[in-house]
């Protein structure tokens, strides 16, 4: 996730032409720019941007809400060629605060267990218990227990737990502290024969949604931007849905899919964003789109792997609030020598091959460090993740340090 800033307002044609005309980006485009490095020297990065730059940028979405843009033509900019649907059904989700190999929560009115061997749902009595739990006995075979004073075991199943709550939130006890979700929680093996388990929380999708989207924008930001938002994630959790992460679970809760904090991590103006946009997302070709989005594009959203995440001029990225659009961050050269270690002293940072795209020629593609040990080539991702940048649409300044 991630999120927006700085934009002088544009004229209604800027606006207008910028939503109409997409730009394609030369991927390839070479653009040689050599910084000699002194020693002891301080290396300046400056950068536009905090994402990877595909799709719906978040600052953008809400540019483009204060211009006085509603949440279908934000993700109409942002994801051009798809087209309107719906999506809705069930996510599977993994939890991954819950390290341990059982399923523990709290007790609470209504709760029942179901047993995957057998039908139907058992209710859990009403017996003095504080948490109940469904863990893996010594002879692999799940066990239900309750807390009073101690564990008390109290059933064992043929098969695998799952915790309901008749439609309420259940509360989940993990090593980092509870947490509440909706729908129910299962311990599911990760393979056939495993005593692992992974916590997996099995939702609708729009409930999914609602705990996903004050996690990545704030929620009390335009109601358009947030709007636009609650699209994007539900079709991004649907073609996740549609593309499983692992053996028990289609999503996982993490930047790596979405965040997902659960029912605790609901707002009501993000549940409203979802409850006004119930059930729409984007299709290409009939199917879920892949609706990547980030933080801030800096100006130029970045292709992605699909045509509707194109690489094309963000006017709504730049506004006054969006302390991201640009920025820029001051290491030594001993940071860089550190991080690739091959390299010696460092003598020569090289540019060889940028997107294309706006200032310095867009986001770095591949550079060159030559030092007196050698020389190593790396991928702006690489540049950008070894160093902890925002973005890989970056320039240098080399300057003497001392």
């Amino acid at each position: 996730m991630r999120l927006a800033l700085p934009a002088a307002r544009r004229t209604a044609a800027l606006l207008a032409t910028a939503a109409l005309v997409l730009t394609s980006s030369p991927a390839h485009a070479a653009r040689a720019d050599t910084w000699k490095v002194p020693a002891s020297a301080w290396v300046t990065v400056r950068g536009h941007g905090y994402g990877h730059g595909h799709g719906m940028s978040q600052y953008g979405a809400e540019g483009a809400a204060r211009e006085g843009l509603g949440y279908r033509r934000i993700v109409d900019f942002y994801y051009p060629g798809t087209t309107w649907g719906t999506a809705a059904g069930k996510v599977t989700v993994l939890i991954t605060a819950d390290t341990t190999d059982d399923l523990e929560v709290l007790a609470r009115s209504g709760l029942t267990i179901h047993d995957s061997t057998a039908k139907g749902r058992v209710a859990l009595p009403d017996n003095g218990a504080t948490r109940w739990r469904v863990g893996v006995a010594e002879d692999g075979t799940n066990r239900v227990a309750y807390l009073t004073d101690h564990w008390r075991r109290w059933a064992t199943l043929g098969g695998t737990g799952q915790f309901f709550a008749a439609g309420k939130p259940i509360t989940l006890v993990t090593p980092g502290g509870n947490r509440a979700y909706r729908g129910r929680l299962a311990a599911l093996p990760p393979s056939s024969g495993s005593r692992s388990r992974d916590t997996v929380n099995t939702l609708a999708l729009d409930s999914y949604v609602k705990g996903v989207v004050p996690l990545e924008i704030p929620a009390l930001w335009h109601a358009e931007a947030v709007r636009a938002q609650s699209v994007a994630a539900r079709t991004y959790a649907a073609y996740e849905r549609a593309h499983p992460h692992g053996s028990t679970y289609q999503l996982c809760d993490t930047s790596s899919c979405q965040v997902y904090g659960g029912y605790d991590a609901e707002h009501p103006a993000a549940n409203e964003a979802v409850d006004a946009t119930r059930h729409l997302a984007l299709l290409s070709d009939g199917q879920p789109a892949f609706t990547q989005f980030g933080s801030s594009s800096g100006g130029w959203t970045s292709a992605g792997s699909v045509p509707y995440l194109p690489a094309r001029e963000d006017p709504y990225d730049d506004w006054a609030g969006n302390p991201v659009h640009d920025w820029s961050v001051r290491l030594s050269e001993a940071r860089l020598e550190q991080a690739w270690p091959a390299l010696g002293n460092l003598q020569r940072i090289t540019v060889t091959r940028r997107d294309g795209n706006g200032d310095w020629g867009g986001r770095v593609a591949s550079l060159t460090l030559v030092g007196d040990g050698g020389k190593v080539v790396v991928s702006g991702d690489t540049f950008r993740s070894v160093l902890g940048l925002r973005s890989t649409w970056v320039t240098f300044k080399v300057t003497q340090r001392g």
